[in-house]
Order: C-alpha cells, then structure tokens, then sequence
C-alpha cells in the first residue's frame, strides 16, 4: 500500500489535487483528523489489496496542535508502507485572487480581519508542516493542466506509460504573459494583418489572414527553423518526464500572426505523432 497526506495553504490547491489524484487511481479521504488518519490507514492496510494507493488530505484548523499530527507521521514513516506528505501553497496575491474569485471565507478572516493578514498568518502556522514536506508543489503559475502534469509526474503508477501532450497557444502580449507557458515565440516581426482593412476583423484561423501571415519569406523561414527546433527538443522533454509542455505564440493582440503560426504549428507537432491541444487565449478579446 502507498500512502499520501496532502496538506498545505488554503487556497493552495488541494482540493483539485485530490481530485487529480483520484483519476489517477488514489482512493481519496478528504478533511481527516490527525487522531484518525493512523486508525484509517491500518483499516486500507487491512483492505486485502483494496486501497493500494490511499491519499488523505489533512485540513489544519486555526490554532490547532501539530503535535499529533506530527507523531502519526512519523509513526506511518516507520511503517512498510511508503508513506509522502504533499504540501501545497502559493503566492499570497494568488490566494487572494483565488478567494475573490470563489466568495469563500479564508478560515482566518475573523481572526486576522483583512483576507491579506489571514494569509500571510496562515503561512507562518503552517511551516512546520512545509519544513516536513516530502513534496512542495508551488501552485501559483500553474494552470489546471499543468498542476494535472505535475502530479502525474510525481505521483503517476510508473506502470502506466504516460505520453506527452503539447499545448500550442496563441495570445496577445498586450494581454501579458501566458504564465503556464514553458516556451514562448515572438513573432510580432511578421507582417501585420492588423493594417490591411479587410482582415481587421478576422482571425488567424480565416484563410484570407492565413495565407497573408504565410505569404511573406521570414514567416515562412521562421518556421523552418522553428520546427526544427521543436523537432530536436520535444523528444528531450518527453525523456524527461515531462507530461504537459506549453508552447506559447504572441503578437500584439493575439488575434492574426499568432493565431496563424499556432495553428501550423498544431499541425506539424501532431504529425510528428505527439498529442497537441490547441487554444487561442486571447483571439476574442478586444
């Protein structure tokens, strides 16, 4: 049996890393005591092969002991089992944003009476948990596909072959920054649909501006060697575990030359034989 104690900020990402987790074949407990997380474990251990990868997400209340908490680790650590604690955190702006976004109460705002100060309060309650932590994952940059690849990278059944996906997205620099993205291609060089009036209005995904972008000797260039480039990386990125590499694409507005580029570039990536996904971030955006 495997075991997996997933703890960390609120707001940090656990409830989504449970719910990866149980894709990937955990059989979840969520919100535990410490006082049952051993009691619970020695049942699954008991479970004749039932519960072979069991992860329990330890929810720290305010002012709470980490005595227990500590002792049952160390007594599962002991054990034959494999037993990991996962720790899960982000930025304090991150968190803010996360809670703003969902309307929930920060388990600290009473206490602290501003949702900054409960962050910030909670970090400092929580490192000894941190400082204990087999795994930190880092949440703060991560989309719901990265976080998703990660996971699969620290914690997928090493029997099961796990492919490579590429996510090709097009956006706009004026938007800022895609900040999944692990690469990221300029090509605000290229000729600009933008200025001919009768592709404003249209996309990179209309023939008319398609064939524009692709009508001019440095775009055409610029993916020879491109493609090339992906062509040499991407088997050194799937060698290495990686499971989700973002390949990222900007112009200006995210609405013509990026849009054009990714798409040829989903095309190419996809013959090559590796999965590809393709999104255009900001190609409805003004």
């Amino acid at each position: 049996m495997e075991i997996l104690i997933i703890s960390g900020l609120s707001g940090g990402g656990k409830s989504q890393t449970a719910s990866f987790l149980e894709d990937m074949g955990y059989y979840i407990v969520d919100n535990l005591p410490a006082g049952i997380i051993l009691k619970f474990a020695e049942f699954c251990a008991g479970s004749q092969g039932r519960y072979d990868r069991l992860a329990m997400v330890y929810d720290v209340r305010a002012g709470e002991d980490f005595g227990e908490f500590f002792r049952v680790l160390d007594t599962l650590k002991r054990g034959q089992a494999p037993c990991s604690l996962l720790f899960l955190e982000a930025s304090v702006n991150t968190i803010i944003k996360r809670y703003k976004e969902t309307r929930r109460p920060h388990p600290l705002y009473a206490e602290c009476g501003s949702l900054e100060a409960a962050v910030n309060r909670e970090r400092e309650l929580m490192a000894p948990v941190r400082e204990r932590a087999d795994y930190v994952i880092d949440s703060t940059a991560f989309s719901t596909a990265k976080l998703k690849g990660e996971l699969a990278r620290l914690f997928g059944d090493p029997a099961v072959k796990t492919d490579m996906t590429v996510n090709v997205v097009s956006f706009g620099f004026k938007h800022g920054l895609p900040m999944e993205a692990d690469l990221v291609f300029d090509v605000r060089f290229m000729p600009n649909p933008y200025y001919i009036e009768e592709l404003r209005s249209k996309t990179g995904l209309d023939r008319e501006v398609y064939d524009y972008v692709f009508s001019f000797s440095q775009t055409r260039d610029f993916m020879k060697h491109l493609e090339g480039l992906l062509q040499f990386v991407l088997p050194y990125y799937k060698e290495e575990g990686k499971t989700l590499l973002v390949v990222a694409v900007g112009c200006t507005g995210g609405h013509h030359r990026s849009v054009a580029v990714t798409r040829a570039l989903v095309d190419f990536i996809g013959a090559l034989g590796y999965q590809v996904t393709e999104n255009h971030r900001d190609m409805t955006r003004s």
